[in-house]
């Protein structure tokens, strides 16, 4: 069984509440994780770097010396990728880093990455998250009386995130605090970050997406 207590907002344990095995407690599977890391890595990229062929390089239209007689070795171009400001060989060009793998592997790769969190203490419950003002003192009291202040990343998992929520605008200017839809949590999100807050409407949100 995977019993953790639940905290409010002032730090005090108010309930607890069971873990499913399903989904917070199988085998990690590392293959699954490093596959699905690599591909949402890989679609962050940009793909725009650029490099000119010696076609592409201006200038070097004329044939810098002669063929013959001058003692020095044959030359075509002063753009020739053996020259200094000559073309590239084989340079990186614009592509696109897109692609997927199977659905069931993103989502074993998740699993495997919040068992891992689960088995080292680093998923912490709330029994909501919500706040009355959107004042930034509010959100670091939180935080001093969870216990969080001192760690380098928090995520913050939200059911329905809006931008005018008032909690969400309370900590989006904390140095390490994120926030994420339960419904677009990620196997890098949870390996990214030091501490995982879920609010049990998050949760059960999370849940009933996952099954």
């Amino acid at each position: 069984m995977l019993k953790l207590n639940v905290y409010s907002k002032d730090g005090n344990i108010v309930g607890e509440y069971t873990l499913p095995i399903d989904i917070f407690g199988i085998k990690p599977n590392d293959g699954a994780i490093y596959e699905a890391i690599r591909m949402y890595q890989a679609n962050k990229r940009q793909g725009t770097a650029s490099t000119k062929t010696r076609g592409e390089v201006r200038g070097g239209g004329r044939k810098p010396w002669v063929q013959k007689h001058t003692g020095r070795a044959r030359a075509g171009s002063i753009r020739s990728p053996l020259w200094p400001g000559g073309g590239i060989v084989f340079g990186p060009k614009p592509r696109n880093y897109y692609y997927k793998i199977p659905r069931k592997k993103l989502r074993l790769a998740l699993l495997s990455a919040l068992s891992y969190k689960t088995m080292e203490g680093k998923i912490l419950l709330l029994d909501k998250l919500d706040f009355t003002e959107q004042k930034t003192k509010l959100f670091n009291a939180m935080l001093g009386a969870l216990g969080l202040n001192s760690k380098k990343s928090i995520l913050f998992v939200s059911s329905n995130l809006k931008r005018e929520d008032n909690f969400y605008k309370a900590g989006r200017n904390i140095k390490g605090v994120e926030f994420k839809n339960a419904n677009d949590l990620n196997a890098l999100d949870v390996l990214s970050t030091d501490i995982l807050v879920f609010p049990l409407d998050a949760l059960k949100s999370f849940l009933e997406i996952k099954r």
